[in-house]
């Protein structure tokens, strides 16, 4: 069994940062489970910082009862109102009919009045054919094979938009997780139906400035625009986007594999200085199983020419894992296209898509839930329409089973 990993200082106080900041949004039960399990540490070593961190600060553990059961029924209110939403939307799709509205409410005028008047009374007043509504009401009382299946897909379709595709997903990554699930239909039809529903994908954000601030000395470009990998910790990205906030500007840096594109580090702060794309750096590290002096032999690290990434203790950093550096030409961002695309969907589905953001630690929250889901559970296309996580998962199992070393 290989001895157990040492957590960096940094994830620790991270970790712990993020315990209190829940807490102090009001969440009680679950939080440092859920922390650690997002960040991967040990639920039992994060509940040992906590208590630390508490000692350390004479802060006392726990809240009144008062308190725990106002925050209880606010929540509990707060999912019947999710709760009724939902229903709400899933109704207005499963009781649609092929009808299109404007003979749907005429049918519903003649039932309504038909013992009173009769339906061809009504009919010729209204200038509607007899034959229109009895073959309405044909279709409602045997809907034809087709119009079965699509009320079918319908639901199966909302069930893969609000669940897996948290309401960001397309027409395209919806039938792929379906064809996934096993359901089979054609790309069209999801297309047809999606449109019926009245739901579609999120749209990619508008352009913004960048976030570089151009160094004078720089590394060559190893890359050359080959955004491509054979195996896990080949190759990495790096990049800083921003987010605007009712406090002021916030800055998330990433760090990504370019084989999986997978996200390896994150960090969120309310400054551009170097500690930000180096806390980022430093969380990938220890995903990848390095330490203070380890190594990730053959990695190549690329990056804009920001003064982040330039930086002496950056390049220290990189120095000590046995990183090459590798950085792009300025004011290009095809020298770093694939850093730009996670930028490109982390404010497509996550900071456009929800917007309203109040301060740094508000998306910094956020962002730990997206990274979640973007590695573990969103299809990815480069990936083969599976999540990074899965795809890395399955190199190393075919890696192992052909006596590979990964």
């Amino acid at each position: 069994m290989a001895p157990p990993r040492k957590y960096s200082s940094e994830l620790r106080e991270r970790a712990v940062r993020m315990v209190f900041e829940l807490r102090e949004q009001g969440e009680r039960t679950g939080v440092i489970a859920r922390v650690a399990d997002q960040l991967g540490v040990h639920r039992e070593a994060l509940r040992t910082w906590v208590r630390q961190a508490e000692v350390d600060g004479g802060k006392r553990p726990g809240t009144s009862t008062s308190d725990i059961q106002r925050i209880a029924e606010l929540e509990r209110e707060n999912r019947e109102l999710r709760r009724a939403n939902e229903i709400l939307k899933a109704a207005s799709a499963f009781f649609a009919r092929e009808l299109d509205p404007e003979t749907a409410a005429l049918v519903e005028f003649i039932d309504t009045h038909r013992d009173q008047f009769g339906v061809e009374p009504i009919c010729a007043v209204l200038e509607v054919s007899p034959s229109t509504y009895w073959a309405a009401k044909k279709r409602e009382s045997a809907p034809s094979a087709r119009a079965v299946r699509d009320e079918w897909l319908k639901k199966e379709i909302l069930r893969v938009w609000h669940g897996p595709g948290r309401g960001l997903y397309g027409a395209r990554k919806v039938w792929r997780q379906l064809g996934r699930d096993g359901v089979e239909v054609a790309r069209c039809t999801v297309e047809r139906l999606m449109r019926e529903l009245g739901i579609s994908g999120v749209t990619a954000p508008r352009k913004r400035p960048r976030t570089t601030i151009p160094a004078a000395d720089r590394p060559g470009d190893l890359l050359e625009r080959d955004f491509t990998a054979d195996a896990p910790d080949q190759r990495w990205v790096a990049d800083i986007t921003y987010v605007a906030t009712a406090a002021g500007w916030a800055y998330t840096a990433f760090v990504q594999d370019l084989y999986s594109r997978r996200i390896l580090g994150w960090q969120v702060a309310d400054h551009l200085g170097a500690d930000l794309a180096l806390d980022a750096l430093e969380m990938a590290i220890w995903a990848r199983g390095g330490s203070s002096g380890g190594g990730i032999d053959g990695l190549v690290h690329h990056s804009d020419r920001g003064v982040q990434y330039t930086s002496i203790r950056y390049a220290e950093r990189l120095d000590q894992i046995g990183a090459a550096r590798s950085v792009g030409s300025t004011g290009d961002s095809y020298d770093n296209a694939a850093a730009e695309s996670l930028n490109s969907l982390y404010k497509k589905e996550l900071i456009d898509y929800r917007g309203d953001w109040e301060n740094t630690t508000d998306v910094t929250l956020a962002t730990m839930e997206w990274v979640a889901w973007y590695n573990r559970e969103r299809l990815h296309s480069f990936c083969g329409n599976t999540p990074p996580a899965e795809y890395e998962e399955t190199f190393r199992a075919t890696a192992t089973e052909s006596g590979a070393v990964v």
